[in-house]
């Protein structure tokens, strides 16, 4: 992450062009991606590679600037979190077969019904817009720490706090969200 963080800075000086940030910053994402997909239940039909795409273009296709390194991983988190939130809605339209739930033959026997993992992002979803009214800076932690897939140091860097207060914000953000995702 230093690379992306001396590069995003260095454009900020007007001392880099864009054709130097976009391989470390799409390999950064590839890597943020990738995470994010390895949290996924099984059956996610979404590759990293083509959530990274998917994130990529619209952060180039914004036509932002970007202040600082927070400023841009906090918008492929977001970046991120729509795509998959998009892809869970897009699944469960009845068009689509929604209302149906891939089943492998060979489990018919032993299948318990576990929810949709669509059905727990859309939950995600709606409980962090609540958290993000109530605190946005402890939503956009929780969106670097589960859409972006930092660590806590990461996480921590990125948003100018120190390792312990990031600990104590996910711990409460993780309490918070299971609450409200238990609610509905």
């Amino acid at each position: 992450m230093t690379d992306v963080t001396l590069i995003l800075n260095a454009i900020e000086q007007g001392d880099a062009s864009a054709d130097d940030l976009m391989p470390l910053v799409y390999e950064e994402l590839r890597r943020m991606a990738a995470g994010k997909i390895k949290q996924e239940r099984p059956g996610q039909t979404l590759q990293a590679t083509a959530l990274v795409h998917e994130a990529f273009l619209r952060l180039l296709g914004s036509k932002s600037t970007w202040e600082n390194r927070r400023h841009f991983f906090g918008a492929a988190a977001i970046a991120m979190q729509r795509i998959l939130v998009e892809q869970a809605r897009r699944k469960q339209r009845l068009k689509r077969g929604g209302e149906f739930q891939k089943v492998e033959l060979s489990n018919v026997d032993i299948i318990a019904d576990e929810g949709s993992a669509d059905d727990d992002l859309l939950a995600l979803d709606e409980a962090l817009r609540e958290l993000e009214r109530e605190d946005p800076r402890k939503a956009e932690l929780v969106r670097l720490r589960y859409f972006a897939g930092l660590n806590e140091d990461e996480a921590a860097e990125t948003l100018g706090i120190s390792r312990a207060t990031a600990s104590r914000w996910w711990a409460f953000a993780r309490a918070w969200l299971f609450a409200k995702i238990r609610e509905t």
